[in-house]
């Protein structure tokens, strides 16, 4: 039997400090627990160390007060994790070549293991197809430990939800959904989390837990290329699908908004959904038409945005070879630095290799701080004034941060095209 810790203040591990570890870690210190937070990014680290954060949702007055107390430690080295009682793992899981990549979960389930104690709780949070905490994840552990999972330690999974921007839904209001492999470590996790947020909602068992996360995804991808779609034919057609979707959010039943856009982007959309549909296509040998169906149009959005920039110039006497573009927006989102999968990469990329002079702005994304979106760095950055605006000849609007000034951009822009419906004017095409 396994005997639980039955102090209030816990020794926190949490393995991966980005968009979801990092405000996790700093919740729990903030509650009294003592936290390490673990991530393999020198750079980042020793930010964290300096009490500077790079996660818009953690401001640095959140951060640094728990450093010179010990609440919070950031660190590189896996032997500050001896003697915790409860890790939780957050660290990427991204697709190599259409294939799950979970080098980073095994790694750290194999670090973990080395420290992993009788009566320690494991929590995974990364995002995976149905099946890994029990087949992958929790073996991992046992090897590496010499333990059995459910006897000598418990073991859950928990789906992050995260949204990274949204000032209303955070990780303390939005409901935690949790989960372990055995009564025991469903209540091992139920009470650390309680500690944290203000909701918690367990079920009966990490599959359901893990499919959880993926149906709360795809679900948004399916929805967000009907829009897609729709948006390319309803231009086609010469009809204003804003208004049309304006029209339908009127019903109080029966319909959810959902708005075009240049592409998807962040971890969620692009690549969640796939691990559900490689999940089927191994175990089941199906192929799960909707998220592919979503994947090809959501996937060529960019391409759509570049064909409606060299329309919208060639209407103009223009051609994009020469052009001068400015894109506003480098996120996957309004009002966050994310720029995860962001499909401004793909679009700016395109447009170089078309022969257009491409310059970009946005207010929160800063090169160093997202690896996975190395190749914004080669479009250069500027800031937005009316002589920059003026001298372009197309604005894109990508991502519609608030700080951006859109009566200037309106007044000075000749030319734009609005990706998100921000703007209107005569020389204002919408997407």
């Amino acid at each position: 039997m396994i005997e639980d810790s039955e102090s209030s203040q816990l020794r926190v591990v949490v393995v991966g400090q980005g968009y979801v570890g990092l405000p996790l870690a700093v919740r729990a210190a903030e509650v009294g627990h003592l936290v390490v937070g673990l991530d393999v990014d020198v750079q980042r680290v020793k930010r964290l160390m300096l009490g500077e954060s790079y996660v818009g949702d953690i401001p640095d007055t959140r951060l640094a007060p728990l450093l010179p107390t010990g609440a919070y430690r950031p660190t590189i080295d896996s032997s500050d994790c001896a003697d915790f009682d409860i890790a939780i793992v957050t660290v990427p899981t991204p697709l190599r070549d259409g294939v799950p990549d979970l080098s980073h979960v095994e790694d750290a389930a194999r670090m973990l293991g080395r420290h992993l104690r009788r009566g320690a709780t494991v929590v995974l949070e990364s995002t995976t197809y149905p099946g890994t905490t029990e087949e992958l994840f929790g073996p991992l552990l046992e090897r590496a430990s010499g333990l059995i999972a459910g006897v000598d330690f418990h073991l859950g999974y928990s789906p992050e939800r995260i949204d990274p921007g949204n000032p209303s839904w955070t990780l303390e209001n939005t409901p935690k959904v949790i989960s372990g492999i055995d009564t025991a470590s469903t209540e091992a996790v139920h009470r650390f989390y309680a500690s944290l947020v203000d909701t918690i909602v367990p079920v009966a068992s990490c599959k359901e837990a893990e499919l959880t996360k993926l149906l709360e995804n795809t679900f948004r991808h399916v929805n967000i290329a009907l829009a897609n779609e729709l948006a390319i034919f309803a231009h086609e057609l010469d009809i204003d699908v804003w208004a049309a979707i304006d029209a339908a959010s009127t019903k109080p039943f029966g319909f959810m908004r959902f708005t075009p856009g240049p592409g998807v982007g962040g971890h969620c959309l692009p690549i969640d959904p796939s691990y559900l549909s490689w999940r089927v296509q191994r175990a089941l040998g199906r192929n799960f038409r909707f998220v592919e169906l979503a994947n090809d149009v959501n996937n060529h959005m960019p391409d759509y945005v570049v064909r409606r920039l060299a329309d919208g110039l060639n209407e103009r006497k223009k051609p994009l070879n020469g052009s001068r573009i400015l894109l506003l927006g480098l996120a996957y989102k309004a009002n966050t630095g994310d720029a995860r999968e962001t499909p401004a990469a793909r679009i700016a990329e395109l447009l170089t290799g078309m022969g257009a002079e491409v310059q970009a702005a946005d207010p929160h994304v800063v090169d160093d701080a997202h690896p996975r979106a190395a190749n914004l760095v080669t479009v250069q950055r500027v800031d937005v004034t009316p002589e920059r605006l003026a001298a372009a000849d197309a604005v894109v609007l990508l991502a519609d941060h608030d700080a951006f000034d859109y009566p200037a951009i309106t007044a000075h822009a000749p030319y734009i095209l609005d990706c998100r419906r921000r703007l209107v004017g005569a020389h204002v095409d919408s997407l």
